[in-house]
């Protein structure tokens, strides 16, 4: 399962971070509300865990931004704002939960594992064409036969289903899997596009990453 923490009081964030990561997460961590707006856009979090004063961008304007773009991942609130109408805000801005701080970390794990119950199978796996990803096992799966993905690998593909015809741009990529401040280059995705092509081959999938110059890579159907 994968986490976005938007969180502009960074001690706090980071510790969320490590105890999820703990836990056996993967969880990224940006400090304010635009910079969270362009990470949650993606779809590719199981869980948004997001502060509600922010500067420039708050956590209610986040969350209708986020719900905007019709996404519907889970949106967990934390704020130290306790009244009845700012929860209220809160849920009509789309959040699911509203966690009032301080909080104890085993309530805020608590909660975080009740929000992600609740979405049952809708994140057991990816299907586009005959193949699936299975997002528990990382098992790339067509009918009968299964590969096994690197964490890498399992990254750039589930992107690559999130977005399916849509392109996505080698920028995007680097930045959604090695992340922002990685030395990663554009390199680094045109060797792990040309490992999951492999894999896609090995089960016999009809899907095939297809790259389009300066606009990146996209999935396609093969209906023959």
């Amino acid at each position: 399962m994968k986490i976005l923490i938007i969180e502009d009081e960074k001690l706090l964030a980071d510790s969320i971070k490590t105890m999820l990561e703990g836990r056996g997460f993967q969880v990224e961590a940006v400090y304010d509300g635009e910079t969270g707006a362009d990470y949650a856009e993606l779809g590719v979090y199981d869980l948004l865990i997001l502060d509600v004063m922010m500067p420039n961008m708050d956590g209610y304007q986040l969350a209708r931004h986020v719900r905007s773009k019709r996404c519907g991942t889970p949106i967990l609130m934390l704020t130290a704002r306790s009244g009845v109408e700012d929860r209220i805000e809160g849920l009509n801005a789309g959040a699911d939960y509203y966690l009032t701080k301080p909080f104890d970390m085993r309530e805020l794990l608590a909660c975080i594992n009740a929000l992600l119950r609740r979405q049952g199978n809708q994140v057991d796996e990816l299907v586009y064409g005959n193949t699936a990803l299975d997002l528990s096992t990382s098992m790339l799966v067509c009918r009968e036969k299964s590969v096994r993905l690197s964490a890498k690998e399992f990254d750039v593909m589930r992107l690559l289903l999130q977005y399916k015809e849509k392109n996505l741009s080698k920028e995007v990529i680097l930045a959604k899997v090695w992340g922002y401040d990685s030395n990663a280059v554009e390199n680094h995705v045109e060797v792990y596009v040309g490992f999951l092509r492999k894999k896609l081959r090995r089960i016999d999938s009809n899907l095939r990453i297809e790259s389009l110059r300066r606009l990146g890579y996209h999935l396609e159907v093969d209906e023959a």
